[in-house]
């Protein structure tokens, strides 16, 4: 093959790139803010197997792990600041963990301390994020179940096993469900 010919075929294979890539961004940056959403689907897990371990170090500097919350619903959620679905969730979550038969658990990789304790102020949120800045919570999450989107809400039965996943933003309603179902089977 010519040296001409290559070129331009090189050349059409980065102008097909480059059109494919700019038609996934949105207009404006303000659509497009460099977080992948999921649509809110609920998959709910026939077998549950083992319970999920997770642990870690709270922005506090304080140990969390999964474990010590048996007993209850957990919900294991993946968050940071400046994602539009998880300010909008925010307030649902602070409101379910007000319960006494739920305990939250926040995981986030992407904020330093400040910007954490600035949201928790900004929502009230009083449960404990692990500081995922290693990645280490992620990787044995997506070990168990498929971490696709950010937010992404585990619902862990009183026993600690995976009982459903919510990608994208846990709508209040679907979570209360999911949490009676899951205190019920454990029942």
């Amino acid at each position: 093959m010519r040296p001409a010919a290559r070129i331009a075929i090189l050349i059409a294979v980065v102008v097909a790139l480059v059109i494919t890539l700019a038609s996934c961004a949105g207009p404006d940056a303000a659509q497009s803010p460099g977080y992948v959403s999921g649509d809110g689907t609920v998959t709910v897990l026939a077998d549950q197997g083992d319970p999920l371990e997770l642990a870690g170090t709270s922005f506090a500097g304080e140990a969390v792990d999964v474990a010590d919350f048996r007993g209850q619903v957990v919900l294991v959620n993946t968050w940071y600041a400046s994602c539009p679905p998880c300010r909008a969730e925010a307030p649902d979550l602070v409101a379910l963990d007000a319960r006494d038969d739920v305990q939250l658990i926040g995981v986030n990789g992407r904020d330093d301390a400040p910007t954490v304790e600035a949201f928790d102020r900004t929502f009230g949120v009083e449960f404990p994020s692990i500081d995922d800045a290693d990645g280490a919570a992620t990787a044995a999450l997506q070990g168990v179940v498929a971490m696709n989107a950010v937010p992404t809400t585990l619902v862990l039965d009183p026993d600690g096993r995976l009982y459903a996943r919510i990608v994208g933003r846990a709508d209040p309603s679907t979570l209360s469900a999911l949490i009676e179902d899951a205190l019920a089977e454990a029942a």
